[in-house]
């Protein structure tokens, strides 16, 4: 509010009269006021309210090497379980080359020998069945490591590509489950969940949906041009990871 200035003012510890202009006493050094106030055009003086808080406006960081605009991960991040499954899938391939398959995988009955459940998602016969399958694995399995972490990547890898092994090996009577299309039927599922969710609701999402359905359309149909990719067990990893999916955006959510 405008007003008259005092043609001085006493400083109320050392009683020298100095100028309503100053914020210190040049005589003691007292401290009189916190700010100057403004002297207008006419000469009358304004003086200063109290200072608007100015709130910091929150800003990213530039993006580091490896990172995507709207994802903010640690950089020095690997995702080892991802790396893990597709080094061992590999592995698997080589060990053909060795051994037979009906020895360590699911390629008949297995006569008690339920060890062979667990190390049939890692076998491949056909070459571009294991592309497509570790591809998958791959891609998925880190985009899911990178939103949850990697125990839940080898928990769906063990629940959707053993777990569709195992189903097979109970419900058919010439069990035939080699290679992890069950695995990367469930972690596709899995990942594309809380994007199927956000569609169903009208709201914006970033995911590729249509990527992740076509490589779930190859996966689906890998039966017909390799017999040893078990129908049974694809669609099984493919609802476990689907359920998985639903109760890891509710926990999320929650």
């Amino acid at each position: 509010m405008a007003q008259t200035p005092d043609l001085y003012v006493v400083c109320s510890n050392c009683g020298n009269e100095v100028s309503p202009y100053i914020t210190e006493c040049p005589y003691c050094g007292k401290r009189l006021r916190k700010r100057a106030p403004k002297i207008e055009r006419d000469g009358t003086v304004v003086e200063p309210g109290p200072r608007a808080r100015k709130v910091p406006t929150p800003r990213l960081t530039r993006l580091r090497a490896g990172e995507i605009p709207g994802v903010r991960a640690d950089a020095r991040a690997r995702p080892w379980a991802t790396i893990v499954l597709v080094a061992l899938s590999l592995f698997g391939y080589l060990l053909l080359f060795a051994v037979d398959r009906v020895d360590v995988a699911v390629d008949g009955p297995l006569h008690g020998e339920w060890w062979r459940i667990a190390v049939s998602p890692f076998v491949y016969g056909n070459v571009w069945y294991e592309l497509a399958a570790v591809t998958a694995i791959g891609l998925f399995g880190w985009l899911l490591e990178r939103r949850h972490g990697p125990l839940v990547v080898i928990a769906l890898f063990v629940l959707c590509g053993m777990g569709g092994a195992a189903l097979d090996a109970v419900l058919a009577t010439s069990p035939l489950a080699i290679g992890g299309n069950g695995a990367a039927l469930g972690l596709i599922c899995a990942w594309a969940v809380p994007d199927l969710l956000a569609r169903g609701r009208g709201e914006e999402y970033d995911g590729d949906l249509l990527g992740a359905a076509v490589f779930a359309g190859v996966l689906l149909l890998m039966p017909l041009a390799a017999p040893e990719a078990s129908a049974i067990a694809g669609f099984a990893g493919g609802a476990a990871g689907m359920l998985a999916g639903l109760l890891l955006a509710r926990v999320r959510i929650a």
